[in-house]
């Protein structure tokens, strides 16, 4: 009964928050429900914390998130975004995606480290190198939960979406190797060689992923019932997300690998699909699974907030965590950008427009948060306060503020762009009439 009770709440609360939100607030809907939900995790919290007065509200303030996303729902969320994915634009940027995956992924999370350790060590935070590092591999990766619900309301080209789409769903598995990698150094568990583990994460999951999906596919084309289509792509994501977290590969890399699989085998039959299931029922199915799921977490990221501890240097973190995470990420774009190259950059844009874009749509969510509530075991109290009061702060500050702004700063961006392109096509024609004129 508590269950269905905490789950009426939670709906009602999605269906209450919405509706203000399209009267009053016309907030992206996602956001809303992050904004709102925090307050209303405030105003649950506060009159017990306050000694005002004593009620039960734990059942809803102190659900396990960690379990909710690891073992519950993350692999059907991360299935549906990646099967988003416009794959005529994600092959044209495949090279800056791959490499923002891994390069600015692996750079931020250490540069993050280096200079949170610096900071530790300037206000006397008990945390050493490797645990920042850790904090770094926690919160660097972003999110494709919140990229794929929140960016695309914001009327950004294709092109950019792709490839920060394709990045948020390509950086979780080196998000994850790096997270493993460095608490085996961190906590009691025993060291493994990082490319041994990288192969096992990385090249397991995509094994297991590619293979289980080719034969589902199988089924999947063979019949015309949309309903029986979609029933075996639930069972091939959650099969497969199983057995990888049974077998040590990353579930998280394998449920995006099912997704990608999924949406490249169903457009290449995408007519033929279009005669039986002219409604697109498979679509919607997973579009409204994304929605209540999305719903759910960013109203239970809210509601919980303030039902953990704070650390004593709380007010300490709060700048540091913001100022660091934007610090960290410039640093790693821009060198991954660099290695792609100007001309690979996607968009015509310039490396300042293209770093400046990639390092303020960087969303983070459930996925940071997820990875720092299994630290609780191996940390101290007092360290692990310090990792879960940032990681919070940063994925506030991510969702809300540069979520709500990402949208202006696109277009701020664009018009640069469009004031660069017309000037550099002015000096163009002027040095083209001047070599006809010398001619």
């Amino acid at each position: 009964m508590e269950l269905l009770l905490l789950l009426v709440i939670l709906l009602s609360l999605i269906i209450v928050i919405g509706m203000a939100n399209t009267k009053f607030f016309k907030m992206p809907s996602d956001i809303a429900l992050v904004a709102f939900s925090l307050i209303i995790g405030i105003l649950l919290v506060a009159p017990e914390r306050f000694g005002w007065w004593d009620w039960d509200v734990e059942f809803i303030t102190e659900v396990d998130i960690e379990h909710f996303l690891l073992e519950g729902v993350l692999c059907f969320m991360l299935f549906s975004g990646a099967s988003k994915v416009h794959f005529s634009k994600f092959i044209s940027n495949i090279k800056p995606i791959v490499l923002l995956a891994l390069l600015t992924t692996l750079i931020s999370s250490t540069f993050y480290g280096l200079l949170f350790y610096l900071f530790s060590l300037a206000v006397h935070l008990p945390l050493n190198f490797w645990t920042c590092v850790l904090l770094g591999c926690i919160v660097s990766p972003t999110d494709p939960i919140a990229a794929t619900s929140i960016l695309n309301k914001l009327g950004l080209s294709k092109s950019v979406t792709s490839v920060i789409e394709g990045e948020s769903l390509f950086n979780d598995g080196t998000g994850v190797v790096l997270f493993v990698f460095v608490k085996s150094m961190v906590g009691a568990g025993q060291q493994e060689n990082f490319i041994v583990l990288l192969g096992k994460e990385v090249l397991g999951a995509f094994a297991v992923g590619l293979g289980v999906s080719f034969l589902t596919f199988e089924l999947f084309k063979r019949t015309k019932e949309p309903v029986q289509q979609i029933l075996i792509s639930l069972v091939n994501v959650a099969s497969v997300y199983i057995l990888c977290e049974h077998c040590g590969f990353s579930g998280i890399l394998a449920s995006v690998v099912c997704g990608m699989f999924y949406a490249f085998r169903c457009d290449r039959i995408k007519r033929e699909r279009e005669v039986y299931d002219h409604n697109h029922l498979y679509q919607e199915f997973w579009d409204i699974i994304d929605h209540i799921l999305n719903s759910i977490l960013f109203v239970l990221l809210g509601i919980t907030a303030f039902s953990h501890d704070f650390s004593k240097y709380i007010w300490l973190l709060i700048p540091a965590a913001i100022l660091i995470s934007l610090c960290a990420r410039f640093f790693g774009v821009t060198i991954s950008s660099l290695i792609v190259g100007r001309n690979r950059l996607p968009s015509n844009y310039s490396l300042t427009e293209f770093v400046s874009l990639m390092t303020w749509s960087a969303l983070r969510g459930g996925l940071s948060l997820a990875l720092v509530l299994g630290c609780h075991e191996f940390l101290a109290s007092d360290v692990y306060l310090v990792l879960l009061n940032v990681t919070y702060l940063t994925v506030f500050f991510t969702i809300l503020v540069q979520g709500l702004t990402t949208g202006k700063v696109y277009h701020i961006i664009e018009k640069k762009k469009l004031k660069r392109n017309i000037e550099e096509r002015k000096v163009h024609e002027k040095m083209t009439e001047r070599t006809f004129t010398e001619d």
